[in-house]
């Protein structure tokens, strides 16, 4: 499997996010009304419902059943509980947006600062330099995901991702297994995990 098509596949986990957020829904609003976030939750209501809704995911009878538990889940990660946060986390989307993600960068590291705790802050910064083969500092923002959330498929599957364009095929498949163990519709990867799995371990007979 060729770069380019590992490429898609991390754009794709990535992107499949950002509608689901409920942060980002005042695009479709006018600018002068506040973005329409969630209730806020305690950390044990919010623990309570992602632990739910990845129980429901590795179960998810089909594909469409799955897509809509992700997007719950999804929501749950993006929105954080600082008010600051989610007005930069709206910044950074415009910022994607507009092709800016030197500007996107700058705002997710000042949202680690305020709020390291926001596990998707570290998540699309980790995106933004993979995107830029900057795949230590990448690897160092997954880690802090995966430290917080060892759950986090999407996370996994970036880490994959950079394991397999930097050579380490065996690696790169056990985190690919990992990521769907949590979440078995994940796109591009099961394709990836087929043909790492014949080329690690052989062909069956």
């Amino acid at each position: 499997m060729d770069a380019r098509f590992r490429a898609l596949a991390f754009s794709l986990l990535i992107a499949s996010a950002w509608p689901a957020a409920p942060a980002f829904a005042q695009s479709a609003t006018p600018k002068a009304e506040a973005p329409k976030l969630p209730p806020k939750l305690s950390r044990a209501d919010r623990r309570n419902n992602i632990d739910f809704l990845l129980g429901a995911l590795k179960v998810a009878p089909d594909a469409e059943a799955a897509k809509a538990i992700e997007q719950r889940i999804w929501s749950l990660w993006m929105v954080s509980k600082s008010d600051t946060a989610n007005l930069l986390m709206t910044r950074v989307k415009a910022a994607i947006d507009g092709k800016d993600n030197e500007l996107a960068i700058r705002l997710l590291s000042a949202i680690v600062e305020i709020r390291p705790d926001y596990i998707e802050a570290w998540n699309r910064r980790a995106t933004l330099y993979y995107m830029q083969k900057d795949y230590y500092r990448a690897m160092a923002d997954i880690r802090q995901v995966l430290a917080r959330e060892p759950r986090h498929f999407g996370a996994l599957a970036g880490m994959g991702l950079i394991l397999q364009d930097t050579g380490d095929d065996k690696h790169a498949l056990e985190v690919y297994r990992r990521a769907l163990e949590v979440n078995p519709y994940l796109p591009r990867i099961p394709d990836l995990v087929k043909t790492l799995t014949e080329k690690v371990e052989g062909r069956g007979i």
